[in-house]
């Protein structure tokens, strides 16, 4: 792929380790696990050079930090709220463009159940600091910040935030987010909150009256509002009610794969039907499938086939959702914390010890690209479902 203006710097160089923060051994960013590339001709690999070239590429949801190697450290290495950004990866991938989704639940500094408001501050101005001392990754806030990123040799990287539970019942706390930086919201995470039901709730009271209030502010606003984590009735109420096309940022067809992490054919083509697009998910155990138990890219791009078959090639992209490390330990790890046991289906299926093909975000974009390039699929199509829907939906919710 082509790289990117990276030199060498690593998260906090400015910094002193020891002194001005705890330091902790990381996994590798790339080479970690024999994850397999997708074999093309040299003809093939050409082309897809050509595409990332010529293409905006937007990861529409992704966790781009470096976990510790020793995930027993993970909860002490979270209390210094300092999240290490993958930059060596990250300028392999290929992308113009990524929805980071910080730590989210997991930013437990102050707190065991995640989600809180000064937690997310913390988080969000910890990893903002970190960029503002590099040139590789810049804040993106606007769809030329974007464009700008590609054309300088740079990734844009986007703020988003998988649920909403930290603004309490403060509607101007989603101005203060949007203030500083924050361009993706999700409604509600697996648990519900006061905007609606997640994806655990048994039982899915749809969206209230204030989350009615806070997707009106976000229209106003000018944040894309995703229904990932959200529950069907959650995610049926919301796109109804913004007036702007949604997002479903990182998710996969129920119909292939029967878990509440995944999305029923009525809630895709709802979000279709409003001008949305649905990025696909690649999280350890998440798009399996029937045909493909064992995960993998195959199985990944399965779910990502069914989709683009049920509202075509305009409303269809890529959410990833991959990190750099351990992601199946990690799970184990935070199990309690993301609702693993939840948003899994309840046939048996083989463990996986990552996701091959597919398993940090250095590999993610080039293996689809490539994958999508063996089977066929045109250049105009790959270009919409690997940056162009995306832009596109932000051209129509983002303020400029």
């Amino acid at each position: 792929m082509q790289n990117k203006r990276y030199n060498g710097y690593k998260s906090f160089d400015y910094l002193e380790p020891g002194s001005d923060y705890k330091p902790f051994k990381l996994a590798k960013e790339l080479g970690r696990v024999p994850s397999r590339p997708v074999e093309v001709s040299s003809q093939e690999e050409a082309r897809v050079k050509k595409i990332f070239q010529e293409n905006l590429v937007i990861s529409l949801h992704d966790h781009c930090f470096v976990a510790p190697e020793n995930l027993s450290e993970f909860f002490e290495f979270r209390r210094w709220g300092r999240d290490w950004m993958g930059y060596e990866g990250l300028s392999v991938s290929g992308l113009d463009g990524v929805f980071d989704n910080l730590m989210n639940g997991t930013a437990m500094i102050t707190s065991r159940a995640g989600w809180k408001w000064d937690d997310i501050i913390y988080d969000l101005g910890i990893r903002l600091s970190d960029i503002a001392h590099q040139d590789m990754v810049v804040l993106a806030t606007t769809t030329e910040d974007i464009v700008r990123a590609k054309q300088n040799g740079q990734i844009a990287f986007v703020v988003s935030l998988e649920g909403a539970a930290m603004i309490e019942n403060e509607l101007d706390r989603i101005d203060i987010l949007y203030g500083l930086g924050l361009r993706c919201l999700g409604i509600a995470y697996s648990e519900g909150n006061a905007l609606g039901g997640g994806l655990k709730e048994k039982n899915d009271g749809g969206l209230t009256v204030f989350g009615r209030q806070a997707v009106k502010r976000m229209n106003k606003l000018g944040i894309a509002i995703d229904i990932s984590h959200s529950g069907d009735r959650t995610s049926l109420d919301t796109i109804e009610a913004s007036e702007k096309p949604i997002f479903i940022t990182h998710a996969g067809a129920r119909a292939l794969w029967n878990s509440n992490r995944l999305k029923p054919d009525e809630v895709i083509r709802a979000c279709a039907a409003k001008g949305g697009v649905i990025g696909i998910e690649a999280a350890p155990h998440t798009t399996i499938t029937e045909k493909n138990r064992r995960h993998s890219l195959e199985s990944f791009m399965e779910h990502f086939e069914y989709c683009l078959n049920l509202v075509g090639i305009d409303h269809v992209a890529f959410g990833p959702d991959v990190l750099f490390g351990d992601h199946v330990g990690l799970h184990h790890t935070l199990a309690d914390a993301l609702s693993i046991k939840a948003s899994r289906g309840a046939l048996e299926y083989p463990q996986v010890e990552w996701v091959d093909g597919i398993e940090n975000p250095a590999e993610a974009f080039p293996n689809i690209v490539r994958w999508l390039v063996k089977h066929g699929y045109s250049d105009s199509d790959i270009a919409k479902a690997i940056g162009g829907n995306v832009m596109r939906v932000l051209k129509a919710v983002w303020y400029k």
